[in-house]
């Protein structure tokens, strides 16, 4: 189980959230807090892996992928998960990928250039043989993307 983060650790991750180029001293400047603590908190943060990264975000839809989508995919249980997430993750299209309950075995959120490009896509997924079968739905339209900042804000609560 992780620790819990303090008020501090919430402002602090909220800023870089807001803004990630900001920079440690400029941080210091917003917050009121040296920069060293800045600093050691953010240092101790990626250590706990709570910030996990500091990659920019990318939106495949502006890569040229506009059409996202979600595999249900049921596979052969004597397989196992890892063998078919290695499969998945030689297909870049595959941007996500979880072990799941329920109907199926593994979801899987993928991208596309196309309708007609996401068959290839799913064709690449299933051309394994752990995968028995799977189950595709399209997303229309991005309502709530993914976000964390709300969890941050109750974490520290």
């Amino acid at each position: 189980m992780s620790q819990p983060i303090d008020v501090l650790d919430a402002r602090i991750i909220a800023l870089f959230l807001d803004e990630p180029r900001i920079g440690v001293l400029e941080a210091s400047r917003r917050l009121g807090v040296a920069r060293a603590t800045v600093q050691s908190r953010l240092d101790r943060l990626a250590q706990r892996g709570v910030i996990d990264n500091w990659s920019p975000t990318i939106d495949p839809e502006r890569l040229g992928y506009p059409v996202t989508a979600f595999l249900t995919l049921e596979i052969r249980q004597d397989a196992g998960h890892e063998r078919v997430s290695r499969h998945l993750a030689d297909i870049p299209e595959v941007i996500e990928a979880c072990t799941i309950t329920g109907a199926g075995d593994l979801w899987c959120r993928v991208v596309a250039r196309s309708n007609a490009d996401l068959q290839r896509v799913i064709d690449s997924v299933v051309d394994f043989p752990s995968v028995e079968r799977t189950s595709t739905v399209i997303a229309l339209a991005t309502q709530l993307r993914r976000r964390v900042a709300p969890l941050v804000d109750a974490a520290h609560h």
